[in-house]
């Protein structure tokens, strides 16, 4: 008798047959991020090493060749510095411009609540000017209350600028000092480039190699954001503004809605920016080191508090936006470092990633001064950052509200300003 199993016979090769890999294995998905990211890298660094050569610098143009600034009745400039408890940084920026040659200036400088010496120290210099008798106009506000719907930054630019009444405005911060032929290059500059508005980017002055790192990592995740070169571009969405060197022709401004549009701008540098490139105001970036100079980050970990009120601004104060944006940072940082000690061609796209991150830090050491090498300094650094940006939210939702300048704005009123702000 013949037995019949009801089981079919098991095949030769069961390790061949029966094992059922997915066509996406996770083996795979890693290596075609990792590839992805090479990619993207490598491209991102290539284009800005070609289009940075295109931002005018300064340093490297013979002041002879640039155009006369126009005549005009008064001031040819009015520099509005707002501070609240500087005192420590203030006197240094004022007497800097005080010290500007090859035009006249109307500075103001506004005291916003401050409960230091700052406000004393405007004065004093205020009455050295009067006394030295030196061809620029200098005059000080001092603000004791904040009026509701304001931010105080904000509500400080525009009463400066409010008094203003020459053709160009200059809104800067307390804390940057300006070499003494700066803003007169800069107008000029813009005389020849026929600007509406001009970022002159400041030279950041270092105190650690660690501080290198965070703003080298800061730069190359804003090159995704923003292309300096391509701000000049009528065609490109691509703008910019900041709060350390921001001139604009006053005619501009005010057909933006000057800082007044603005009044719960957190961001209220990068909004002016943009709203002037979407109005078809002719903007540009120009370098020029040693110009215009600050210390920007206070040690490697100044970069947490410097992100406090910025970071959850950024995404307009959506905790969805926010937490992906921070998952970016974790994404960068993880992938080229895992792929290069997992062997085989996975090292070598993430070593092609960081070719391309060294590229981008090359192309962006024309106004950093930070060398490309720092490229090895990216993961933590980065991952520093989105450290940064996360506390940022826990904290508003946490406090329910944004602190700046000693003063709690409730994120219900951020918010709604936010979908409330448009560009013009």
């Amino acid at each position: 008798m013949i037995a019949i199993s009801a089981e079919p016979p098991l095949p030769s090769n069961p390790s061949s047959d029966t094992v059922n890999v997915p066509f996406f294995s996770l083996h795979q998905q890693f290596t075609n991020l990792a590839w992805g990211l090479a990619a993207a890298w490598l491209w991102k660094g290539t284009t800005s090493l070609v289009g940075m050569r295109e931002v005018p610098d300064l340093s490297q143009i013979d002041p002879a060749t640039l155009p006369a600034i126009p005549d005009t009745d008064g001031p040819d400039l009015t520099v509005v510095i707002p501070a609240r408890d500087e005192e420590a940084v203030i006197g240094q920026c004022l007497r800097s411009l005080l010290a500007s040659s090859g035009l006249t200036l109307h500075i103001i400088a506004v005291d916003d609540r401050s409960t230091d010496r700052t406000g004393q120290i405007m004065d004093a210099i205020a009455d050295e000017a009067r006394e030295a008798n030196t061809p620029h106009q200098f005059e000080v506000i001092h603000l004791t209350e904040l009026p509701a719907g304001w931010l105080g930054k904000p509500h400080a630019l525009a009463l400066g600028a409010n008094r203003a009444t020459s053709p160009w405005l200059l809104f800067t911060d307390g804390d940057v000092v300006f070499g003494p032929r700066a803003l007169e290059l800069a107008m000029r500059e813009a005389v020849e480039l026929k600007a509406d508005h001009l970022i002159l980017a400041p030279t950041i002055i270092f105190k650690s190699a660690g501080e290198r790192a965070v703003l080298g990592a800061m730069q190359a995740m804003a090159s995704w954001i923003v292309r300096l070169w391509k701000v000049a571009d009528p065609r490109a969405k691509d703008s910019f503004g900041a709060g350390a060197f921001n001139m604009i022709r006053r005619e501009a401004y005010l057909a933006v809605g000057g800082f007044e549009s603005l009044r719960l701008e957190i961001l209220e540098d990068v909004f002016l920016g943009i709203r002037v490139k979407r109005a078809g105001f002719s903007q540009r970036v120009i370098l020029g080191r040693n110009l215009v100079r600050l210390h920007w980050l206070e040690g490697t970990f100044g970069v947490i508090p410097l992100l406090e009120k910025n970071a959850f601004a950024v995404t307009r104060f959506r905790v969805p936006l926010q937490i992906l944006a921070c998952l970016s940072p974790l994404l960068h940082a993880v992938v080229p470092l895992a792929a290069i000690f997992s062997g085989g061609w996975n090292t070598v796209a993430g070593l092609l990633a960081y070719v391309g991150l060294a590229l981008v830090y090359k192309s962006s050491s024309r106004a950093t001064r930070i060398p490309a090498w720092y490229a090895i300094t990216f993961a933590p650094a980065v991952l520093l950052l989105g450290w940064a940006m996360l506390r940022s939210m826990v904290l508003a939702l946490s406090r329910g509200g944004v602190i700046w300048r000693g003063t709690l704005y409730p994120l219900a009123d951020l918010r709604r300003a936010a979908r409330e702000t448009k560009p013009a």
